[in-house]
């Protein structure tokens, strides 16, 4: 039993909390967020995208030119970078870093938000599009000689790159709650990724995750990623004061436009939203700690499921994901930073206590 610990990068101190639209980037900032995430003992920090956002790569670099240990999970969208260009960039960022690059890819949730940048396919060609790029990146970064390929949105001839990932391959990561999405990131991710669902619709998940990888033949699994939003304090009254706290001001902040949903904004279209959203109309808390008001005052923009706790709690609840076969933890705050640093102080130091428990029990109860 293993797990790891993902947290995501923010070029600014804006947050949900206290939103600072626009905000320019601040290199003292992202350095410092970043060398913090290194020092408490994050393994991963995503690097996010949207179509108004900056640069992936560009601040993946800063965030590895920074640090020392952790891995960056690059967020790419196929319709903004051409599959042969990617292999080089993100091969060369894994060159630079020593083998410190994952690939996270978005085949896109919202077709207005694709819109922005001229991506106009629908759901399900955006999924067949993201299969080939998978296999023209694998196809790029192990071919010693020149390949054509000719696919149904990427076609080019003699194509070979010199630039390789520093362990031949690098990581790719795939997420959604589609059937198409459960199909492509079973078949060909190394990583999936889920938001954070109770933990029975998080079991079937992965066990239809697991049952794609079969079908396609792999001997091997996609590891899972689960993501959640930890609110927490010294105790769990403090805990759900500071959460009803940070609902309030989310609501606020909602209302006064400030943040990416507006009170306007229809149910979102993608599957993964409207699942949380199914959830959160079944009741506030599921399991231990698992808290859905959040959901529905942001619509459930992207990952938006609490938990709510001491920090004994919390760990107990990760425990629990990690138990029913997660192996990569994302955890981020509302208050990015203090949060971070919070969870790595308090949090995986005790989830990665509980770990090292179970792992010298089936050792004796093997003996």
């Amino acid at each position: 039993m293993s797990a790891e610990f993902i947290s995501v990068s923010f070029p600014n101190a804006s947050n949900d909390l206290n939103p600072l639209p626009d905000a320019p980037v601040d290199p003292r900032y992202l350095e410092r967020y970043s060398r913090a995430l290194d020092d408490y003992g994050f393994n991963y920090t995503l690097i996010p995208y949207s179509s108004s956002s900056f640069d992936p790569f560009t601040i993946g670099a800063t965030v590895l030119a920074h640090t020392k240990n952790i891995k960056i999970i690059v967020a790419l969208r196929p319709n903004t970078v051409y599959p042969t260009v990617a292999a080089k960039s993100l091969a060369t960022l894994d060159q630079l870093s020593g083998g410190r690059v994952v690939v996270h890819f978005i085949a896109g949730g919202s077709d207005d938000e694709q819109a922005r940048e001229g991506d106009f396919l629908n759901k399900e060609e955006r999924y067949e599009r993201q299969e080939e790029y998978i296999r023209i990146l694998r196809q790029a970064w192990t071919s010693e000689e020149p390949f054509d390929f000719d696919g149904k949105y990427y076609q080019f001839k003699q194509f070979r790159s010199a630039v390789r990932p520093t362990n031949g391959l690098i990581p790719i990561s795939v997420g959604g709650s589609s059937d198409a999405a459960y199909r492509i990131g079973g078949s060909l991710g190394d990583i999936f990724g889920l938001w954070g669902e109770p933990l029975a619709e998080t079991k079937q998940q992965i066990e239809r995750i697991y049952a794609e990888a079969a079908t396609a033949g792999r001997t091997d699994r996609p590891r899972i990623w689960v993501t959640f939003r930890p609110i927490v304090a010294e105790t769990d009254e403090l805990a759900w004061e500071k959460a009803h706290r940070v609902l309030d001001r989310l609501k606020d902040n909602r209302e006064k436009g400030l943040h990416r949903a507006p009170p306007s904004a229809p149910r979102p279209a993608n599957v993964g939203s409207q699942r949380l959203l199914d959830i959160a109309a079944r009741g506030d808390v599921h399991d231990r700690a698992l808290w859905y008001p959040t959901v529905t005052a942001t619509n459930a923009s992207g990952a938006t499921t609490a938990l709510v706790g001491s920090p004994r709690t919390i760990a107990d609840s990760i425990l629990d994901y990690i138990d029913l076969g997660a192996d990569l933890i994302s955890i981020r705050g509302y208050d990015n930073f203090n949060d971070a640093v919070d969870y790595g102080r308090y949090i995986l130091p005790l989830v990665r206590e509980g770990i090292r428990e179970r792992e010298e029990a089936k050792k004796k109860a093997a003996a």
